[in-house]
């Protein structure tokens, strides 16, 4: 079901605990940040307070909007936990993290980052493939930092591993504010099936 801008109230937001080689990495986190903040949605992300991560949730406490991290206990010292959010879950383990972050988001937003990034945004794909939810995955798509990636579904797309409707489940903008439009007016373009994916 679609839906409506006042039902979508909160983004997870997947990135990286680095703040990687590149200014506009750290800048972009902000901007989203201050798109949410204008859009009045919370956001939903790892937990941490360093790199990307805690850039984005800094900037959002700034700007006086609520944030909600979720960390495993053992990354509580390594991630080095944010102490000053709206609320942190600790939980058990990365299989609670990720479930526990997917339940308190209305939509998903991939960020820079690395493996573990890369993971929770395609496992929210799989989901949304699945039909196991129908909310809207979004890639800000920084400074080109996945134009290799969305090369490489679209490859698998051509080469008839993923079917089209798939593919464009994944909305990819580098401008904060498109992003955050086309996630809150998404609607489903398919009704999920179980099976072959091409």
């Amino acid at each position: 079901m679609h839906q409506t801008v006042s039902e979508f109230k909160s983004v997870c937001v997947y990135c990286g605990s680095s703040r990687g080689a590149r200014p506009d990495y750290i800048a972009a986190s902000e901007q989203l940040a201050q798109s949410m903040a204008r859009n009045k949605l919370a956001l939903v992300y790892g937990g941490a307070q360093v790199g990307i991560m805690g850039a984005i949730a800094d900037e959002l406490l700034r700007l006086g909007g609520n944030v909600y991290g979720v960390i495993p206990e053992a990354l509580v010292d390594m991630e080095v936990a944010h102490n000053g959010l709206t609320e942190l879950y600790v939980v058990k383990d990365m299989h609670e993290r990720k479930a526990k972050m997917a339940a308190l988001a209305d939509g998903f937003i991939s960020l820079p980052g690395g493996l573990g990034t890369l993971e929770e945004t395609f496992e929210m794909l799989t989901w949304a493939q699945l039909g196991m939810h129908s909310k809207p995955c979004g890639l800000l798509n920084v400074a080109g930092f996945y134009n290799e990636l969305l090369r490489f579904l679209d490859t698998a797309n051509e080469e008839g591993f993923m079917r089209r409707e798939h593919r464009e489940l994944l909305l990819a903008e580098t401008d904060p504010d498109k992003l955050l439009t086309r996630l809150i007016d998404f609607k489903p373009a398919f009704i999920p099936k179980l099976g072959p994916t091409a």
